[in-house]
This record gives C-alpha cells, structure tokens and sequence, in this order.
C-alpha cells in the first residue's frame, strides 16, 4: 500500500495504460480467514478496475478498523487505514482536497454503523463523492465475536451470551433516510452481481452506499444462509432492476404486488394475477426505494438484492469547489499576510 502523499508525484497515464484484473494485485498475502466473504468482495473489485479506465494513481481505497480495514493492502492503488470509525470523515477530506480522485470505502458494520454512524449519515447528507462498501457480517469478528448494531435480536454472541437485546439497524433504511443518493445491496456468494453492482456505484455522481452481505466462518457462520444459499436464494431473494416487475422464485413463478403501500407475494401461476399486476421498480422514486427497504426482515417477503435507489444532485465536493472559483473570481486570489493580519492589526517594533 502506496502513501496517499506520493499520488501527487507519479503523474497519470490516462489513454496510454490498459489495466488488467492482475494489476490491482499486490504481492502480499491476504490475511482474512479461509473461507471469509470478504474474499468474494476483493476478487469483482479487482475485477472492475481495469473496467473504469481510471489510472491507478487516480484511485484510493480508504478504510477503518476491522477485518474490512484491511482491504487498502489488497489493491495496488493508493490506500490509507485510518483509525476505527473515520473511514468516511477521512475520504471526504480527500475527496474536496482532491476532487479529480477516484475514492471508495471499505468498513464494516461495526465500524460504520457503531463509532462511525455519525460520519457516515453526514456523508449520505453531504453527499460527498465516493463510494462506501459495507461488509456487513453481523457482528463484530476482528475483536473476536461481540454484538454489532446490525446484529439479529436474540443472537448469541461473545458479548451477549443470553442474546441480543436490541433490534438491528438496516443499513439500506438508514442510507435512505440520511440521504444517500445510490443505495444497493449484494452478498458474498453473488460475485458477478457484486461487481454489477459497485460499476453503477462508480458511474453514479454522488454518495454510493453499497451493503455487502459478508460471512464471518468463524463467529457468525451461516448468518445469511437463509436466503443466499444457492438451493434456495430464487425463493429468498427479489433482484431489483430498473424498468422490471419484482418476479422471483425458482421458475419464476412469483411476483411482488403493492395493497396500497404494503408489499404482498402473488403467484403467477394460479391464474388470478399477471406480471401486469407486479410492482415495477423505479431507482428514482424514493417512496419506493423506503418501501422496499422495509421488506429486509419481514419473513414473508423476499430480501431484496440489487440497487435501490440512484437519483444523483451535485455532490459537496464540487459545491465546495465552484465557492471557492466563485470567490475567487469575484475577490481574486487571495493574499496569506492579509488574512492573517485581519481588517484590525497593529505593529510592535
């Protein structure tokens, strides 16, 4: 992992490099569990890459604490592990210092939605330019094994031997609802859909939040079998797309209907409905994209899979930007000794 202090040095290449997936692998090892989920969230970023046709030295992966903080190591871009919970306070101070930078995110649920919720519901409000990977495990693994705000109520956990009392964050609903204009989520055992996924969050202009279901083999095995095991995930899962019916099921045979703002499962084999009837999802409509949402732990719906919502307005990096040309074009550059001495000074010989 590079210094972010030297992308000021190399200068880029644009048009003159083509990237592959090796190239964004580092000669190290990568040092998560066998078998993590986080595995499959590397591999489709190492992947997509290349496909951005951005120079290497234009692109920096920041991260928190956790096992997710390691990920800045496992891509020969720039990098920089910051400390628990500031992942996204620091991306945002080098995305308006550096706006022509390509910059993501890589955290987990404990260290964004615990120590670093404010940070993030201030990003999704600012709508600071970079693009946030939540690996979400539902507990807390690199501490070995306590409570997260996204885990289940009633799970046994290190720290909460007699299961947990709280209810869990949705972290789809809370992006939502603090702003953020992208909002997707995927899961581990979905590689090409993973990278789907995060190249709309790339194209997207804005705050692009995506969760990424991740499991954790040693203290919470199986968390999210339910509905990604492969026998299974067709019945379990809805997958959104922009412009289609919610149809799911193993031959497709079921579909998701609005009765009134409350999602209901219909067959599409009994004769009584028809694709006509299903909802049609739409990224831009936000009342959709909170009704949806709201499907997550309702254990008569399918867990929706995919992108939200994507609705894009200008982004606080280039507000800041355009301030400061505006000032500067209407007062012209300014003078250090003048701002230092103020409008009142006075000179002691």
């Amino acid at each position: 992992m590079k210094t972010i202090l030297d992308a000021k040095v190399e200068k880029p290449h644009i048009g003159t490099i083509k990237y592959e997936p090796k190239d964004f692998k580092p000669d190290v090892d990568v040092r998560w569990c066998a078998g993590c989920g986080d595995f499959s969230i590397l591999s489709p970023v190492q992947r997509l890459m290349p496909e951005l046709g951005i120079p290497k030295e234009k692109i920096v992966f920041v991260s928190g604490i956790g096992c997710s903080g390691r990920f800045p190591y496992y891509m020969d871009t720039y990098g920089f592990h910051g400390i628990h919970g500031r992942a996204i306070a620091i991306a945002s101070g080098l995305k308006i210092a550096r706006p022509d930078l390509s910059v993501w995110v890589a955290t987990g649920d404990g260290d964004n939605m615990s120590i670093g919720g404010n940070h993030f519901i201030h990003g999704c409000r600012r709508n600071v330019d970079m693009n946030v990977m939540m690996f979400n495990n539902e507990v807390y693994s690199l501490t070995k094994g306590q409570y997260s705000p996204t885990s289940l109520t009633g799970q046994i956990t290190k720290s909460s031997p007699l299961g947990v009392l709280d209810d869990p964050f949705n972290p789809v609903e809370l992006a939502l609802g603090s702003g953020a204009g992208f909002v997707a989520r995927a899961f581990d055992k979905d590689r090409k859909h993973i990278q789907y996924v995060l190249e709309q969050a790339a194209k997207h202009k804005g705050f692009a939040f995506i969760e990424i279901y991740s499991n954790c083999v040693i203290y919470n095995d199986g968390a999210f079998e339910d509905f990604t095991r492969k026998d299974i995930r067709d019945e379990r899962t809805v997958n959104l797309e922009h412009g289609k019916p919610l149809v799911f099921g193993k031959n497709r045979e079921m579909g998701i209907k609005l009765d009134g703002f409350k999602p209901t499962v219909v067959s599409l084999e009994d004769g009584k409905h028809s694709v006509d009837d299903l909802l049609v999802h739409d990224e831009t409509d936000t009342t959709l994209a909170f009704i949806l949402s709201n499907m997550t732990f309702n254990p008569k719906l399918p867990r929706p899979v995919g992108i939200f919502q994507a609705i894009e307005r200008t982004p606080y990096d280039q507000r800041v930007t355009d301030q400061i040309n505006h000032e500067i074009e209407t007062k012209g550059e300014g003078k250090i000794q003048e701002l230092l001495k103020g409008k009142n000074f006075w000179q002691i010989n």
